[in-house]
């Protein structure tokens, strides 16, 4: 399941890839993409249509177009987007083909059912999805100090890792980034937010901030599922960088220690270093 870096490399893709470009011809041969209104309005709406910017809120993409309205994007359940040329093959699980006047298409393609593709208006988007209205701070997006994040972990009396996978706290970050961030900073999950020293808040902020980078910078993380790729089908780079990651049985690469699995709250999983975390 894609993160904030995953969706982050993907924008910053599109953004090179898409944007400025005309749409000619939309088809919509799969079933599961286009679920919130009928196929018809999607091709009328996209047809003819310009694309002039391209962003990110949360896990959401989407597509501004000339006509005033967006293309909303939603991978994080298993889609995938692809940037191909038109006589390459249409491969299993394709959605969406959008093509564009200059040549090239946009393909969007989810073998699960978790792919969400409409067209709304800025306005209506609010509607539609309301939790975009309480995303939390957005590390990739602007530049936060460790004095606002340490405000936010002494406001909310949770473990860390419920607050890092609290998109009204911190927005995009899952089961990867929390475990990974958490190992950066020695900090246990299951530690209280309001209990760290100002030291550990420091350590937690810093590792935040530089893994969540640093994973941008490398595009990503493509997990053994092998779901992830860029708009190219690249796999990301960061995979090889994850130190705790479905590592269990292994040694800590930090501590020589064995990394362990357990299951927290609601049965989630979580890898961490029982010597180097605490």
């Amino acid at each position: 399941m894609p993160e904030l870096p995953e969706v982050e490399t993907l924008r910053r893709d599109l953004d090179r890839e898409v944007v400025g470009k005309k749409i000619k011809t939309v088809e919509v041969p799969g079933r599961t993409a286009v679920k919130r209104q009928p196929k018809k309005q999607f091709v009328a709406r996209l047809e003819g249509a310009k694309v002039t910017g391209g962003a990110r809120r949360g896990l959401l993409l989407t597509l501004k177009l000339d006509t005033g309205e967006l293309l909303v994007l939603d991978v994080h359940d298993g889609g995938r987007l692809r940037r191909t040329s038109q006589r390459e093959e249409i491969a299993k699980g394709t959605q969406v083909v959008i093509t564009f006047t200059q040549g090239g298409q946009l393909r969007l393609l989810d073998g699960a059912g978790g792919l969400d593709a409409w067209v709304t208006t800025p306005e209506e988007l609010l509607e539609e999805v309301p939790e975009l209205a309480h995303l939390g701070l957005d590390p990739l997006e602007e530049p936060i100090s460790w004095t606002t994040f340490g405000h936010l972990l002494l406001a909310r009396r949770a473990k860390l890792k419920t607050v890092l996978t609290d998109p009204s706290a911190v927005s995009g970050i899952g089961p990867v980034y929390s475990d990974e961030i958490l190992h950066a900073a020695g900090l246990r999950h299951d530690r209280l937010s309001d209990g760290l020293t100002s030291q550990e808040m420091r350590r937690l902020y810093r590792a935040l901030v530089e893994t969540l980078h640093e994973a941008a910078k490398h595009r990503g993380s493509t997990l053994a599922d092998g779901v992830y790729g860029d708009l190219a089908g690249r796999p990301g780079d960061h995979q090889g960088e994850l130190k705790v990651y479905e590592r269990d049985g292994e040694a800590c690469k930090r501590c020589r220690a064995t990394v362990i699995k357990t299951r927290v709250g609601g049965g989630k999983v979580t890898y961490y270093c029982p010597a180097c975390q605490v």
